[in-house]
């Protein structure tokens, strides 16, 4: 039986995020869009300005009985740089921070020890990922949703989606479908 728990991530572009956590076993469902902002129901252009307070990101639906929070979290970290404060390689703004937007005490709780415990064993640099409760979510238009998958041939694609892929594929092929 399955057992349904939702996450949100923000890990620069979502066309990025949206394309790892694909990938991986026991994720049913993913939407990219906009949260932590302070504006309702904002639009792309309002996004890319920098101005409503909002991060690109996922909502995802997953089986716990088949993946963890803790697993996530891991694949996560490992697959941008959340040691760059609201920045992801070119894409520079606050809709590009790093966050993570808890969706109870336990998921909280989890997230405080992986940061702790990557910060002791993996990352030099100080992890600037926000951990926040979470936020309303606003579903981004339809042409950003699945983008990868439907744009694989694209420069941004191939250049900046592709080697996270690859470097999910390598270090977490026993999560993958």
């Amino acid at each position: 039986m399955k057992k349904e728990k939702l996450a949100y991530f923000a890990g620069g572009c979502f066309w990025c995020t949206e394309a790892v956590f694909q990938n991986l076993r026991g994720v049913d469902r993913i939407i990219s869009g906009y949260m932590g902002g302070f504006i309702k129901n904002p639009a792309y252009r309002e996004i890319c300005t920098g101005r409503t307070g909002h991060a690109e990101g996922i909502q995802l639906t997953y089986d716990e009985n088949v993946l963890s929070y803790k697993d996530l979290l891991y694949v996560f970290f490992a697959t941008h740089d959340p040691t760059t404060l609201n920045r992801q390689g070119n894409d520079v703004g606050t809709q590009y921070r790093s966050a993570i937007f808890y969706v109870d005490d336990l998921q909280e709780a989890i997230a405080k020890e992986v940061i702790a415990e990557l910060q002791q064993t993996t990352f030099e640099a100080p992890i600037v990922t926000q951990l926040l409760s979470e936020h309303p979510f606003y579903t981004a238009e339809e042409e950003h949703q699945n983008y990868y998958n439907q744009h694989t041939e694209q420069l941004y694609c191939s250049y900046v989606i592709s080697p996270k892929v690859a470097k999910l594929k390598e270090k977490f092929n026993h999560l993958l479908h």
